[in-house]
């Protein structure tokens, strides 16, 4: 009895034991079964993925050979109702290179003015047969686009181009500045065009300043003083165009600018000292600047020449020609910017000085200012030395008339009211300016009567 139990049990454990080796057996097989299943979803997920990014190289490709062959379109947001729209034939597009930057931005500025005997200190002459004690009263102003183009490259490179067309009350259309440029960040520029150079008599807030040698044109004003600035070889001439090279190391900056342009238009009407210049080529004007800069200070110094001999001149009464186109400037400027670190009280301060040794003609200039909580103030001296003087400048109106000193004493003030109505960008600036002129080659002058004077309200917006 107890063998049989023996011997059945032990067959129930033979049973038992061939039953799960098969099961065993069973469960690897599925096992291998999914791991192929897997490998195969796998690599069906990779050849769709594969098949994917090729068709995305295309598409790719093809719409890189849209925007060359049409230069690319960027949508512009209208006005015009959904129903106009489907009447166009294309939908309204912008069309960009794709292949840099686009900045497209205004500026509009608009002065009313009072000014005391326009033309004998500033820039343009009145009518010489008006009375010169008349006042002038003026609205004037422009409006300026602005198109800014730049392309930079991974390794630093970069070029660019800026135009900006104005448009002025008197109804033309000219041009503020239209320059190509191109170099490596941080490093060397070259510029080319219309524009101006370093600014080596800053004025801080200018706001109103009238005077002969104020404006890139048309600097000298026969008869009225000359306030010598540094800005005859500056550039943004009517008469000529820049070639700038510059090189930025470290705190140092070096700049060398070249002004070609035809020298007769220094001149306001073509005269200097009481002759007409005769034009016999264009002037080339040389403007090196070296310039160093440390947190809130920088000081600069430059010089500029006119290297061209007998660019102009007069005829005299024995028929020869006698060259006043030599003319050399030196200049100095310092300036401490307090609005680097705090720019709500920063104070900023500028101290200018220029001297230029031209034909028959010394000039000396000092002047400065500083602005503090939109407020500025300043002051400007400028000695003149004639040595020779001919002809007849204008009858009643003109300031200087002989050989001889003189000396302008000018203050100047303004203050910005900043963004008015809660409006970002526009601004509202009261200017005025008083000069004392006074000369040691007639008794009437510096007494007040021959002093000038000038107020204006200018409205700034920048869009």
């Amino acid at each position: 009895m107890k063998k049989s139990t023996l011997a059945f049990a032990i067959g129930l454990l033979l049973v038992a034991n061939n039953s799960m080796a098969k099961a065993q057996k069973m469960t690897l097989e599925q096992r291998l079964e999914l791991l192929e299943s897997r490998l195969e979803a796998a690599e069906n997920r990779a050849a769709k993925a594969e098949s994917q990014v090729q068709q995305l190289q295309v598409q790719q490709a093809s719409e890189i050979r849209e925007i060359k062959a049409a230069q690319g379109n960027t949508p512009v947001n209208s006005q015009a109702s959904s129903e106009e729209t489907k009447n166009n034939a294309t939908r309204p597009n912008l069309f960009l290179s794709g292949y840099g930057d686009l900045k497209i931005y205004g500026d509009v500025e608009f002065n009313m003015d009072a000014e005391s005997n326009h033309g004998l200190l500033a820039m343009t002459n009145a009518n010489m047969g008006s009375d010169p004690t008349n006042e002038k009263w003026n609205v004037n102003g422009r409006i300026l686009l602005g198109f800014d183009g730049m392309r930079k490259l991974n390794n630093g490179y970069y070029a660019g181009f800026s135009a900006q067309p104005l448009g002025d009350l008197s109804g033309s259309v000219n041009i503020d500045d239209s320059v190509f440029f191109f170099g490596k960040e941080n490093d060397w520029k070259v510029k080319v065009g219309r524009f101006e150079a370093y600014d080596m008599f800053p004025l801080n807030q200018d706001t109103f300043i009238e005077h002969s040698g104020n404006t890139a044109n048309d600097l000298y004003d026969d008869g009225s003083g000359y306030i010598y600035m540094m800005k005859e070889g500056r550039g943004r001439s009517d008469a000529g165009g820049n070639f700038l090279v510059s090189k930025q190391i470290d705190n140092w900056y070096f700049e060398l600018n070249t002004l070609l342009e035809d020298g007769t238009s220094l001149y306001n009407d073509g005269d200097f000292h009481g002759r007409a210049m005769e034009q016999q080529k264009n002037v080339a004007y040389l403007r090196p600047v070296i310039s160093w800069s440390q947190d809130a200070f920088s000081v600069a110094a430059a010089m500029e020449s006119n290297v061209v001999n007998n660019a102009y001149g007069y005829t005299n009464g024995d028929g020869k020609f006698v060259d006043q186109s030599d003319r050399t400037g030196y200049g100095l400027t310092m300036t401490w910017n307090g609005l680097k670190n705090d720019a709500d009280n920063g104070v900023v301060v500028n101290l200018n000085t220029a001297y230029l040794d031209a034909s028959n003609e010394q000039d000396f200039t000092a002047g400065l200012n500083a602005l503090w909580k939109r407020f500025e103030l300043g002051y400007i001296y400028a000695h003149n030395k004639i040595d020779d003087f001919e002809g007849v400048v204008c009858d009643d109106d003109c300031w200087i008339n002989n050989e001889g000193t003189y000396d302008i004493h000018t203050i100047h003030a303004s203050y910005q009211f900043a963004n008015v109505m809660n409006m970002q960008n526009f601004n509202i600036y009261l200017g005025a300016y008083y000069s004392i002129l006074d000369s040691d080659g007639d008794g009437t002058h510096g007494d007040g009567s021959d002093d000038r004077y000038g107020g204006r309200v200018r409205f700034k917006y920048f869009f």
